[in-house]
């Protein structure tokens, strides 16, 4: 194994990730700023300081929000802010040089701790290479507007593997990670991390709660965890498995919530190892959510940045997935309204398909909504 294991300084393990910051209202695209810096102090209060955003995240909001909450209030040593770099948003127009001044400023900083080429997989790796990116991250690198390079990653094992065979500069890989998508044949978290660490690369870690899909658990598997562990919530299951994996750097969290806060910190300041009991336990929790007909989304919102209509589709997905395992449809219908109402009708998808293109997951978008608008009706307007 190359050794890459000093590249990045140690550091309390739970990141702040800011893709899924509160919104003033179900429904509402705009952020709470009051609740984001509530949560943004109680983080670094806690010794931990580790925040990610992108360029994409809310369409800016995200980091401009880091700016306003972190940035203008603490020192620039209190802290370290992870940003990326979409090369799908790079055209004749905008160039990766604009992304990346861009994201400084929305952020409030002169230097990002670690930037990404963002979402990479076959298709975009190729655009990375006709671009020039990785050299243009190589030069970010070196010219002191980042301190450390790498990217976040949404493929197969071995595309992964020819990626890191060509390009060793990096120092470290972003991967989707968690105990239901371990040994899923699509995801594949144990593969992409064993070729990660195979190449001596320390290892980000994304959506180890699935979207939060491991924290809201169908009450019969949550029942198992708490029965094995009560004084564990669901939640800190899945970050005990993440967070004990050989060169994990940091585990991200959307916390959204004091209440979440205050449950991850607990988790990470008392991170203890799954026992082989524990571990079988996740394997029948595994086995009981791969025998519900859920939609695998996991909120990383890729879909809707090229939306024509601009429908929320991970709301309208959570409400079809809500219903699925619950049955219960009031209240999903409600929050399908609320999300509806703010902007962006499935009923209106014209099917361009580009939402299935960008979707990591490969779920096939189009159909969902049309199952969406049949489960809860098209929404009507004024």
């Amino acid at each position: 194994m190359e050794d890459n294991e000093t590249c990045l300084e140690p550091m309390p393990k739970l990141g702040f990730g800011l893709m899924r910051l509160p919104k003033i209202s179900d429904g509402s695209s705009e952020i709470d700023i009051d609740a984001s810096i509530a949560l943004a102090d109680r983080f670094l209060e806690a010794g931990y300081r580790y925040f990610d955003t992108a360029y994409v995240y809310d369409e800016g909001d995200s980091e401009r929000t880091f700016k306003l909450a972190v940035a203008d209030r603490y020192p620039r040593d209190a802290f370290w802010i992870t940003d990326k770099l979409p090369l799908w948003r790079v055209d004749e127009r905008t160039s990766m040089q604009d992304l990346l001044d861009i994201s400084l400023v929305h952020c409030g900083v002169d230097c990002f701790d670690l930037y990404l080429l963002h979402g990479l997989d076959k298709d975009s790796s190729a655009k990375a290479d006709e671009l020039g990116a990785w050299e243009f991250l190589s030069a970010t690198r070196d010219s002191g507007r980042a301190r450390h390079i790498g990217f976040s990653f949404h493929d197969t094992a071995d595309v992964l593997e020819r990626i890191l065979d060509e390009h060793p500069e990096v120092e470290f890989v972003q991967l989707q990670i968690n105990y239901a998508d371990w040994d899923n044949v699509e995801v594949q978290s144990r593969l992409c991390y064993e070729t990660a660490r195979a190449h001596g690369k320390r290892v980000l870690i994304m959506e180890p709660c699935k979207g939060g899909c491991l924290s809201m658990l169908p009450d019969d598997l949550r029942a198992k965890l708490f029965d094995a562990s009560p004084e564990h919530s669901a939640a800190s299951w899945a970050f005990r498995f993440a967070g004990n994996l050989d060169g994990v750097f940091c585990v991200l969290s959307g916390m959204n919530t004091l209440g979440q806060m205050d449950d991850n910190i607990w988790t990470f300041n008392n991170l203890a190892p799954l026992s082989d009991a524990e571990r079988a336990v996740l394997d029948e929790v595994v086995a009981g959510l791969a025998a519900r007909p859920t939609i695998p989304c996991t909120k990383c919102r890729y879909c809707v940045s090229d939306c024509p209509q601009k429908i929320n589709i991970p709301q309208i997905i959570e409400q079809v997935n809500q219903y699925s395992v619950f049955g219960n449809k009031a209240p999903c219908q409600r929050r399908y309204d609320m999300t509806v109402a703010a902007g962006g009708d499935p009923a209106d998808c014209i099917r361009c398909g580009k939402c299935a293109e960008r979707c990591p997951q490969h779920i096939e978008i189009p159909d969902i909504m049309e199952q969406a608008v049949d489960t809860f009706g098209a929404h009507t307007r004024a």
